[in-house]
């Protein structure tokens, strides 16, 4: 060993996983303890250096005796020279580990990092079973094109982000756009420098997955497993709200706890002696020389057959095969609903059980525990119910404008619709609030069952008669003709609905707050028609189509035809 490696030691610093509270993996941080000894400015310019601080973080974590993953630190430089890299495997064996317990933190610069070779490199590690994340997002020089084309299984934000982002607007919307590459990617988002319970707050807030900080625990020379996690805190006033959850429920891989993984052909004895060792294992997965789950191990049935009347006796020399029962598996890019519904099919007396996650090869790269699935969908359900209106049981103008503030972020072309009762006050004036209500309930519930067969749009009842219609711009017509095209009553009050539609193109708006006042003045040019009506228009221009009702109080266009009837002719354009 060369004698600097004397002078070097490290520090390990947990990464918690938002969801769950509890840690996810540790990151192994280089303290030289001679101030002039710069061996880490030394390995940005040395890639066998590099290499050899990584084994030595892989070895320094053995050390420590402990299940966690590990992130360990790599320069991008370093990576891109693979042959240098496969060198590292020599460590992870010797340390008992397999590739997929570690991911690779791709540290810049990027720069002067030739692209092909580096993304070669990484899909041959990828292959090997090593995750990759992308490091110091932010505050560094990768490019947003080269990130998509890595597509890390986490993207960690860098520290500098942290700072004042519980009350700074713009560095919250730069954390949620992340949050939104990392769902296309498939990726998770974490951050680090988490320093205060307001950043934690605005974290949360803003829909990241894992953290790192001193608030959480700081780096350690001894691993820390109970890390102080605050109460939930509701969102900075100033800070925006991450969309909602869609309808598919959150990642799976959100809850991903760490494995414990022992060879297919272990005892019975190694596995009592692992599940004692390690109190806080809940099950032990046998995995193929591949790292493929072969056969689970519920500790709680597993004990209780070895302190049986001979059972030590009976099992504790053979294979423990014979006391495990087939793994529960889904793959990492499963949601929560998904992994309920198989629990729910399974062996009742398995409902407990630890759910293996593993990647595009059946690789297990951590377990998932119910309680944490039940918890996350249990506030899901509770959040979205305050949310829901409670006459028609639809959503709020939150849950649209989340979904604009989506597609804005995603550069998709929408069409964002305002419906609401022609003279409502004089339905509930002449027809009472009873049969106003009930009116307001029917359009509620045709809105709801038309959205239904049409999985890209999303309805929110903002109050009173005034609905919102989010659809892709040819995705209307199926509302206009369950809404427009029939009759409506309020007890035997006849009434007419008034549809106004805005088509926003990629880059057209920032945000919801800008396409809802492109709709006020379509609003207003549809309640102007008589009878039912709708009109539409284009963002940035002046010209309105009306699709729906009589257009007699619509000025012509110069040169009309004497005539000319716009109702009976169809949809006519308006300058």
């Amino acid at each position: 060993m060369p004698a600097w490696t004397d002078q070097l030691r490290f520090a390990f610093q947990p990464v918690v996983n938002l969801a769950t509270g509890s840690v996810a993996a540790l990151e192994p941080l280089a303290r030289p303890e001679d101030g002039e000894v710069d061996v880490l400015t030394r390995a940005r310019h040395s890639p066998d250096l590099d290499v050899e601080l990584a084994a030595l973080a892989v070895r320094a974590a053995a050390e420590q005796e402990t299940l966690l993953p590990l992130h360990i630190n790599v320069f991008a430089a370093t990576v891109a020279r693979r042959p240098e890299v496969a060198s590292l495997g020599k460590a992870v064996r010797e340390a008992g580990r397999r590739p997929w317990e570690i991911t690779l933190d791709l540290v810049g610069p990027f720069a002067q990092v030739p692209e092909r070779e580096l993304l070669a490199a990484v899909a041959g590690l990828r292959d090997e079973g090593y995750r990759i994340c992308a490091d110091g997002v932010g505050d560094g020089d990768l490019p947003l094109r080269l990130l998509g084309e890595l597509s890390p299984d986490l993207v960690k934000l860098d520290a500098s982000l942290c700072v004042r982002l519980e009350r700074d607007p713009g560095r919250q919307a730069a954390v949620a756009a992340m949050r939104q590459l990392c769902e296309r990617v498939g990726g998770l988002l974490a951050i680090e420098g988490v320093e205060t319970e307001g950043q934690y707050a605005a974290v949360r807030a803003a829909g990241v997955q894992l953290a790192q900080g001193h608030l959480f625990a700081p780096p350690a020379r001894r691993v820390v497993t109970e890390v102080f996690v605050p109460a939930a805190l509701p969102p900075p006033a100033s800070g925006r709200r991450v969309p909602d959850r869609p309808p598919s429920g959150p990642p799976v891989a959100q809850f991903l706890q760490p494995a414990a993984l022992l060879p297919m052909d272990a005892s019975a004895g190694a596995v009592r002696s692992h599940l004692t060792g390690f109190p806080e294992v809940s099950g032990v997965l046998l995995v193929d020389a591949d790292g493929v789950p072969v056969r689970a191990i519920d500790r709680d049935r597993f004990l209780l057959s070895l302190s049986g009347r001979y059972g030590h006796a009976l099992y504790a020399d053979r294979p423990a095969l014979r006391l495990a029962d087939r793994p529960r598996t889904v793959g990492a890019d499963a949601t929560a609903w998904q992994v309920l519904d198989m629990i729910a099919d399974g062996e009742r007396d398995r409902t407990g059980d630890d759910v293996a996650v593993v990647d595009e090869r059946g690789r297990c790269i951590g377990v998932v525990h119910l309680a944490d699935i039940l918890r996350a969908l249990a506030e899901s359900r509770v959040e979205e119910a305050a949310r829901l209106n409670p006459l028609t049981r639809l959503p709020g103008s939150d849950a649209v404008n989340g979904e604009v503030d989506r597609r804005v972020a995603e550069g998709r072309e929408f069409a964002l619709s305002w419906l609401d009762v022609d003279g409502f006050k004089q339905v509930n004036d002449g027809a009472g609030f009873a049969a106003g209500d009930e009116l307001i309930r029917s359009v509620g519930r045709t809105l709801a069952e038309v959205a239904a067969g049409e999985p890209t749009s999303r309805v929110g009842h903002i109050g009173g008669d005034d609905f919102l219609v989010l659809t892709e711009p040819d995705g209307l017509e199926p509302f206009a003709k369950a809404l427009l095209d029939v009759a409506w009553s309020a007890g035997e009050m006849q009434v007419t609905l008034s549809l106004a539609t805005v088509v926003c193109p990629p880059g057209g708006v920032t945000g919801h707050g800008p396409a809802a006042a492109a709709l006020a003045p379509l609003k207003k040019a549809a309640k102007d028609l008589p009878g039912a009506s709708w009109v539409v228009g284009q963002l940035g221009s002046e010209r309105t189509e009306v699709r729906r009702g009589a257009s007699a109080r619509v000025p012509e266009p110069a040169g009309a035809p004497e005539g000319a009837d716009a109702g009976q002719e169809g949809a006519r354009a308006r300058g």
